[in-house]
């Protein structure tokens, strides 16, 4: 019998045309320059992962003013209206596109403006209100959620509110609060979360820029009248270059809407493929200097960001009605399936973890408003966790309802049932995983914030370009801090039974123990933090499944003191302060469960055994595996070659006057 042939190598992967060759040090570097590199206010969040849980920067939590309650409040009275009275959910998921109508109502109740100035024609709404806003009108139709959260977080507004020019503030935002829809262009083809391979240019010309590329996903692409553009400027002896941000006019000449995309949920989402030839643009629409197009794109998500879990908290609540009300009418064996304790306990979990999620994005939000806090950590944490824990309460909702919650809901209707769409709410979630940062890029991203402190000290020691003289200057640096940090890693009011006293009210439950156990655990993780970092050194950004697992118990812990502040400023209120007692001790409890169950996989787990499999699938060891199906996929490349040039598709760009 003949020796069995060793597996073929799958082939090297082609490098799509036009695009830069970039190393992996490269890409890290072009990611680094783009961080704010100063902490100028304090970070709740920053502090916990330096194992110093700063209570006093989150409670007493704060609160609106009066004034901003009031037009806030006001305005959702009449969004509410408009979502009970002129969204057809139903209809929108059937025709996989939002009604003209629907977004001609949305302009003139104001929604485009939300969180622009009133004196640009906006609302003006606070951060807070703005994210009511939202779950409110994602209950009505996700899609629709999504235009106004696209076009205000991340869209034009919010980089022009917070890097534009007067001149530049004065000619857009008053277009865009009231009939101007607008898009975010970074993402292309073969360029995801790593923008140092973007490949489309902005070459200038004079008093313009001659753009040229392809872009992907852009969301409200296809409707949109203005974009914000992320292209490369190239470097010449007068000019820096570099990745820049440009406001663009969508019907310029030389734009070509290629292609509206389609998706497995959120389907009248106007989402399209966005081709640039030769298209000009002024010089005086750059927002910002050269090359800072990455550090507004991020500073922009630093608050935008929080618009997903917002959503994600409204359909928490949409899945705990929903539960609460099918499994009370819904028997087996003899009682409702509620009380039956499998099912109960997915009920227990949906409505404790949509209170911490409120939690979480009621207190990052109204960080945000009164700017005392850095709170790009908070706003990254809340995405994260939101968007993981939003696909998890739907997912339970699906299982709650059992058969029907497979079903559609134009199934269940028309054989005379509710029409409850479970199986919609799962799959228009799921994209939240992915959107703005998937969780894999959340863990990377806020992992380099937490251990930010470190590399501040101890960089140069792990950095192998750094010379020996200048790894002996960090070394004494190092030296100094850690002296000083370490101790207080030993003991702390976490080990103190009548520390956190004021959270144990008399006649409700004891939320002081909760507390004590973050105190705790913050200066854990803390001390987990550095001795991986000791132990592997310039090896850590490698270590992505520990750096996971960190961020995974930093989110934990934060949602626990969000619920435990939340749960306390009810009760002081009169609002329910019982019953949000109750709910934050239960996700506490909860939440404290899946901590210890991440802290034991931060030494036990198979991430070593993982790479090893994944070598073997690469280099073909398992082919044999994958024999016994046909796949049904079509045939085409993986990725859409992007070559500038002139588009050959007709533009499927429409206008919503």
């Amino acid at each position: 019998m003949s020796a069995p042939s060793a597996p073929s190598a799958a082939p090297a992967p082609q490098e799509p045309q036009g695009r830069p060759t970039v190393s992996e040090r490269e890409a890290r570097q072009v990611a680094e320059a783009a961080r704010e590199q100063g902490w100028r206010k304090p970070s709740f969040a920053k502090e916990m992962f330096l194992g110093r849980f700063r209570l006093d920067l989150i409670h007493p939590h704060p609160v609106p003013a009066p004034e901003d309650v009031a037009r806030g409040e006001e305005f959702l009275a009449k969004l509410r209206a408009f979502c009970e009275t002129k969204i057809d959910g139903a209809l929108i998921e059937r025709e996989a596109r939002i009604p003209d109508e629907v977004i001609k109502g949305l302009k003139e109740l104001g929604a485009l403006g939300m969180k622009i100035d009133t004196g640009y024609g906006g609302l003006g709404l606070t951060q807070v209100y703005y994210n009511k806003a939202l779950a409110l009108v994602g209950s009505a139709s996700p899609a629709v959620g999504a235009l106004l959260s696209a076009h205000q977080s991340i869209g034009v507004p919010q980089p022009l509110k917070i890097f534009g020019t007067r001149e530049q503030k004065d000619t857009f935002l008053p277009r865009l609060a009231r009939t101007d829809i607008s898009a975010f262009l970074l993402t292309e083809p073969d360029v995801g979360s790593d923008p140092a391979r973007l490949a489309t240019t902005a070459v200038p010309d004079g008093d313009t820029y001659v753009l040229d590329g392809v872009k992907l996903w852009t969301t409200n692409g296809v409707v949109a009248d203005l974009l914000v553009v992320m292209a490369r400027v190239p470097r010449t002896p007068g000019s820096r270059g570099g990745i820049s941000a440009f406001v663009v006019e969508a019907d310029s000449p030389g734009i070509t809407v290629e292609n509206r995309n389609a998706f497995m949920g959120l389907r009248g989402l106007e989402n399209g493929v966005t081709r640039f030839h030769q298209v000009r643009v002024p010089a005086a629409n750059r927002i910002g200097p050269e090359g800072a197009g990455l550090r507004i794109a991020l500073t922009t998500l630093n608050t935008g960001r929080l618009s997903l879990p917002a959503m994600c908290a409204g359909a928490g609540k949409w899945c705990l009605k929903i539960a609460r009300e099918w499994s009370a009418a819904r028997e087996q064996w003899g009682r409702p399936v509620a009380r039956h304790e499998a099912v109960g306990a997915k009920i227990s979990f949906i409505a404790a973890t949509t209170f911490a999620l409120e939690a979480v994005v009621d207190l990052s939000s109204q960080m945000a408003d009164e700017d005392r806090n850095d709170i790009r950590i908070e706003a990254a944490l809340a995405k994260l966790f939101g968007s993981e824990m939003g696909c998890l309460m739907a997912d339970e909702l699906v299982q709650i309802r059992g058969g029907r919650g497979f079903e559609t809901a134009d199934s269940l209707a028309a054989r005379g049932e509710r029409a409850v769409p479970a199986e919609q709410m799962l799959r228009d979630l799921r994209i939240n995983r992915i959107f703005e940062g998937s969780t894999e890029i959340m863990h990377l991203l806020i992992a380099r914030e937490a251990v930010d402190a470190h590399l501040a000290v101890a960089g140069d020691i792990i950095d192998p370009d750094t010379s020996l003289s200048d790894k002996a200057k960090a070394g004494v640096r190092a030296g100094g801090f850690y002296a000083r940090w370490l101790p207080k890693l030993v003991v702390g009011p976490g080990r103190l039974p009548t520390s956190y006293a004021q959270f144990h009210p008399s006649g409700h439950r004891d939320l002081s123990p909760h507390l004590r156990y973050v105190e705790r655990t913050s200066r854990k993780l803390a001390r987990s933090t550095f001795y991986a970092m000791s132990r592997w050194q310039g090896r850590m950004e490698t270590k992505q499944g520990f750096l996971g697992r960190i961020v995974d118990i930093g989110a934990e812990l934060f949602a626990m003191s969000a619920a435990c502040v939340r749960a306390e400023l009810l009760r002081a209120n009169g609002d329910h302060g019982r019953e949000a007692y109750q709910l934050a001790d239960v996700f506490c409890r909860q939440s404290r469960i899946r901590v210890e169950e991440l802290f034991t996989r931060l030494w036990s787990n198979t991430d070593d055994l993982d790479r090893k499999v994944v070598d073997g699938v690469l280099a073909g060891a398992y082919r044999w595996l994958e024999e016994g199906v046909v796949d049904p996929s079509g045939e085409g490349p993986w990725i859409a070659d992007a070559s500038p040039g002139p588009s050959e598709r007709a533009d499927v760009h429409r206008s919503v006057p």
